[in-house]
């Protein structure tokens, strides 16, 4: 979601918590409309990745939406839907007319104290101009295979290495060997 990008931007830049925040604009694409506009409170984890407000809520409160917390913070967390609800949607022009070429995150935020804040990422973490570092890449395949057990950090720690030299003569055969 870029707008989480854009929105835990502005939060660490002005040093805001979740309860520092009145009301949270999204300024999306259609798309983006059609495929998270129709679940506004969410019954289950799956709804809840397609929640715009429930995926800014996890940003706000806990400052990741992934795996971890989409299953345990979600659906329970009162901090979550008390922020789903400051949220909403907006049809953005630009942004319209960027996607899908460019996924834009842009949000405008009203503070407790009246300010109006904004933030804009033109390329969100994960998107070619913006590509996680080799750490951070290793790091999230370790949570994922871990998540409900697929294997352990060891495990995938070993598999990584040998991930890392599949340009190097021979080693395809290593990979499907041990993985």
């Amino acid at each position: 979601h870029p707008a989480a990008d854009a929105l835990q931007l502005l939060m660490r830049r002005e040093g805001l918590g979740p309860d520092d925040i009145t009301d949270v604009v999204t300024h999306v694409h259609q798309g983006a409309i059609d495929v998270l506009g129709a679940v506004v409170v969410p019954h289950t984890v799956h709804q809840a990745k397609f929640s715009m407000g429930t995926v800014l809520g996890l940003i706000a409160v806990h400052g990741v939406a992934d795996l971890d917390a989409f299953e345990h913070h979600a659906l329970a967390d009162t901090r979550v839907a008390r922020f789903r609800a400051k949220v909403r949607m907006e049809l953005d022009a630009e942004v319209d007319t960027l996607y899908p070429k460019q996924w834009v995150g842009k949000v405008s935020v009203t503070t407790v104290d009246g300010r109006k804040l904004n933030a804009r990422v033109d390329e969100p973490k994960g998107d070619p101009g913006n590509t996680l570092a080799k750490q951070e890449l290793e790091a999230k395949a370790i949570r994922l295979a871990e998540f409900r057990g697929g294997a352990t950090a060891d495990e995938m720690r070993r598999c990584i290495a040998r991930v890392w030299k599949l340009d190097q003569p021979g080693s395809t055969a290593e990979i499907f060997a041990e993985c």
